[in-house]
């Protein structure tokens, strides 16, 4: 059940990697401004943000596995209708309906409405969680890297500039297809039956700290993070192939670390916390740079911390979680985010402006939430 899982993830991660990168250069190629672009995706938050919270309440009454399929299912079909898109509007709505974000990291693939609550309510021990979902975070980071490399394709391929980005679409689309179909015949453990109308009183107290030290982090990533491919073909007017070997290693890396995140033992808190402050003050490092090799290597590293970090946040973002209360809990996180996420029209905003300054603010907020993290759970979870 695990490797049909695993499989599904890593050819998900192909996919969606190489659409999230592709997708801001796509929408330049095409005509559309980055306050346009930025509007576009905020588009998307909202609309995953309403997604999230519906499906995991599904999931908490009828099953996670239903919420994933289901999801996956839409955004299966989004990449269909991007791929044949006749006009403008038409790829917008399929960039939103695809849940594209412009934002990228090795995790691209890894999480869908259900997938944390899937893995949580399958696996009950705390150490087991991490190392299930860092084999999955670890897999989607390898296959990333699949991804980035399709970018480069676009330099190569016969069909013209266009053309190319709709060929290697279509590529995208089988993938998501089979990843959706391996989804199927995976058992779901039986849980204990929703006893609460929405939330236990208890889950809900907890829900609120997770949701205010992510929302802030959220806010900076939707107006820094889809902007990154964009940043560096404006900025230092990098080529298609150089964006795509400067993802491709900082897959590599976030693959790396989320391998060391089911070795290595320690305080999770702590793991979760700092990562996510280093994780914020790569994004500024990297606007402040003033070249372009210095910011690849930045942006490596940042893959590292993100890898690694990414597990031990999903298992602190439950502790204090019911279990039949996982689905919602995780689409209500997920919700806050979305909400939050929406800042990259703001982004968009500031790029016409100035095109580091997204990346300066957005960083500094992603790094706040790192604190945050430490501030509201050590109380209890420091030990």
């Amino acid at each position: 059940m695990f490797r049909k899982l695993l499989l599904s993830r890593a050819l998900r991660s192909v996919g969606l990697v190489f659409i999230s990168i592709a997708s801001p250069l796509y929408l330049k190629e095409i005509g559309f401004s980055p306050l346009l672009i930025g509007l576009t995706f905020s588009g998307t938050f909202a609309y995953t943000a309403i997604m999230s919270v519906s499906l995991g309440m599904l999931g908490d009454r009828k099953g996670y596995k239903k919420s994933l399929i289901i999801a996956e299912g839409i955004s299966t079909l989004g990449v269909l209708l991007l791929l044949i898109s006749p006009s403008s509007l038409i790829t917008a709505l399929g960039i939103i309906f695809a849940g594209i974000t412009g934002g990228v990291s090795g995790l691209r693939g890894l999480f869908s409405p259900g997938l944390t609550a899937l893995v949580v309510s399958n696996w009950r021990d705390e150490t087991e969680r991490v190392k299930k979902m860092g084999a999955l975070a670890s897999v989607s980071s390898i296959s990333s890297m699949g991804g980035s490399l399709m970018l480069s394709l676009t330099n190569y391929l016969p069909f013209g500039k266009i053309g190319n980005y709709k060929f290697l679409f279509f590529l995208s689309f089988l993938m998501l297809l089979t990843s959706l179909l391996l989804i199927v015949p995976i058992r779901e453990e039986r849980r204990p039956p929703k006893g609460s109308k929405i939330m236990r009183k208890s889950s809900l107290k907890y829900l609120i700290k997770v949701i205010t030290a992510n929302s802030i982090g959220s806010l900076g990533v939707g107006m820094s993070v889809p902007f990154l491919s964009l940043f560096f073909s404006l900025y230092y007017h990098a080529k298609n192939t150089e964006i795509g070997e400067v993802f491709t290693l900082n897959f590599a890396l976030s693959s790396l670390g989320s391998y060391l995140a089911t070795k290595i033992r320690g305080n999770i808190l702590n793991f979760a916390s700092f990562t996510r402050i280093i994780n914020g003050l790569t994004i500024t490092l990297i606007a402040l740079s003033p070249w372009f090799t210095l910011s690849a290597v930045i942006f490596a590293l940042r893959g590292l911390s993100m890898g690694f970090g990414s597990p031990n946040r999903t298992v602190v973002n439950v502790r204090g979680i019911s279990s039949e209360d996982y689905g919602t809990a995780s689409s209500l996180q997920s919700l806050a985010s979305r909400i939050a996420n929406m800042s990259s029209g703001l982004g968009g905003y500031l790029m016409d402006l100035s095109v580091p300054l997204p990346l300066e603010i957005g960083g500094i907020l992603q790094a706040l939430s790192g604190v945050l993290y430490l501030k509201l759970f050590n109380e209890k979870y420091s030990s």
